[in-house]
Parts: structure tokens; C-alpha cells; sequence
């Protein structure tokens, strides 16, 4: 997919004339140690932007902000053109309701192991979105057929593979319609045969329009996912682009240092 691209500092981003997330200017600190520093972002609606750097860049926090798992200390958030966090204050009034909108998938899957496949996804309805149990049965069996997992309904966690328990993790959070998916790490912990098949769904998401940010090490698996990559070092963004400029030529060196070092067959 190509990009419109505007310049801002001599950094290209894609162009934020109608953005599914805007970012500007987010910082964000821990015990004092500051880790976002300025950050600026735009994703454009249907994108799939992977956001790649060193453990404890800040990458997973500043992914945690989009919905606000972490609260950030200033600059500003837009959603779909709805600011969420302006001037160091939170302006969404439903949380909840962002974050049916912003949806999560985990690292871990975080899928409850005394139910079931289908019985997950049926939860999460009733709980977060208030689904009546008609409709949030059909949704969840719609939902585990899209993943390619009907079969698999009556089947534990315990039971699924890493590959399987991650794709009803992201049928559970599709489930609540979102618009937009965030990723933290969702093949760190797959063998090549299961990441494949979470690949194909995502491809299949992003063929829908689904606006994607996903975090990883895995830059293969980025390379072949994204249609942008953002490399994040020290808290401040240091080189975004297209993922084969980024990953195959980059201009920055650090961006450079570290691709030579992550970059392995997936």
C-alpha cells in the first residue's frame, strides 16, 4: 500500500489529513525516568504501523497510551478526530467505551482458561459491551469462523495452540467492534507454522480496513505485515517509514545498529 506523505522535520509520516490516531507531543515518565519524549504519530485509517526498538524504549507504553492503559503527563491524542488527552488531562468520557473501540491483544493471549473457545468471545460481550447471549453467541461463532477456528469452539486454552488461543484472543477483541487494534508482541511466543496463521488473519483485517499497531521484535514478521514502521529508541522517535525502506534501508544509524542486530529469518 502506498502512503501520502508529508514531511515534519525531516521525517516522513503518512499524511495526517484524515488520521485514524493522531499523536502530538506525548511524554510520559516513570519513577522520573522519562520514556515518551515528545512523540509525534499519525495512523492513517486501514494502516498497519509496527512500532520496533530496544526493550524499555518505550514502545509498549506509548502503544499502552493510544487507549489509555497508561495515562500520559502531556501532548495530545485524537481517535477518529475525537481528542482523547489534550493539556495533560483525559478528555475521553467513557473509558470503557474506548477501549471497546481501541481494542487490545495481548502477549499472552490473557484468555480465561475455564472457558471455552466460543464461551471467551461470547464473554466479552456481555460483559464489556452489553450483548444480549443470543447475539453474542452468533457474533462469537461469526467471529471463530473468520479466525479459522469453528472447530476449535468447545476447545480449553489449555488444550489450543499458542497460534489458535491468539486468534480467539483477536476474535475476542473483535468482537466489541472496534476501529482500532492495538498489538503487544502477538508472535513472541508462536513457532513459524502458528505465526503464519496469525498473520493471514491480520492480512484479512487490514483488507477490511482495520487500523493496526502492533509492537514487536520480530522483524520479519514487521517486514511482511506493515505497511509503516516507526523505530523508537530513548523514548523519541528516530526514523518511521515504509517498512522496506525502514528495515532494508535505513538512514539513521541507530535505526541501522539495531535492524543489523534483530533482523534473523522468522
Amino acid at each position: 500500500m502506498a502512503h501520502a506523505t508529508v514531511e515534519t522535520t525531516g521525517i516522513a509520516t503518512p499524511s495526517d489529513s484524515a488520521a485514524a490516531i493522531k499523536i502530538r507531543g506525548l511524554r510520559k515518565s516513570f519513577d522520573g525516568r522519562l520514556v515518551l519524549d515528545g512523540i509525534d504519530l499519525d495512523v492513517p485509517p486501514g494502516r498497519i504501523v509496527s512500532i520496533i526498538g530496544q526493550s524499555g524504549g518505550g514502545k509498549t507504553t506509548l502503544m499502552r497510551c493510544v487507549n489509555l492503559l497508561e495515562q500520559p503527563e502531556d501532548g495530545s491524542i485524537e481517535i477518529n478526530g475525537e481528542a482523547i488527552f489534550a493539556k495533560g488531562a483525559v478528555t475521553c468520557k467513557d473509558l470503557a467505551k474506548l477501549r471497546q473501540r481501541v481494542g487490545m491483544v495481548f502477549q499472552r493471549f490473557n484468555l480465561f482458561p475455564h472457558l471455552t473457545a466460543v464461551e471467551n468471545v461470547i464473554l466479552a460481550q456481555m460483559h464489556a459491551a452489553a450483548v444480549g447471549e443470543r447475539e453474542a453467541v452468533e457474533r462469537a461463532v461469526r467471529l471463530l469462523t473468520r479466525v479459522g477456528l469453528i472447530h476449535r469452539a468447545t476447545a480449553y486454552p489449555e488444550r489450543m495452540s499458542g497460534g489458535e488461543q491468539q486468534r480467539v484472543a483477536i476474535a475476542r477483541a473483535l468482537a466489541l467492534a472496534p476501529t482500532v487494534l492495538l498489538f503487544d508482541e502477538p508472535t513472541s511466543a508462536l513457532d513459524p507454522e502458528s505465526t503464519g496463521e496469525v498473520l493471514r488473519v491480520m492480512r484479512e483485517l487490514a483488507r477490511d480496513g482495520m487500523t493496526m499497531i502492533i509492537v514487536t521484535h520480530e522483524l520479519p514478521f514487521a517486514r511482511e505485515v506493515s505497511d509503516w514502521v516507526v523505530f523508537i529508541d530513548g523514548g523519541r522517535i528516530i526514523e518511521q517509514g515504509p517498512a522496506a525502506e525502514v528495515l532494508d534501508n535505513p538512514r539513521e544509524p541507530r535505526t541501522a545498529a539495531y535492524v543489523a542486530r534483530y533482523a534473523r529469518p522468522a
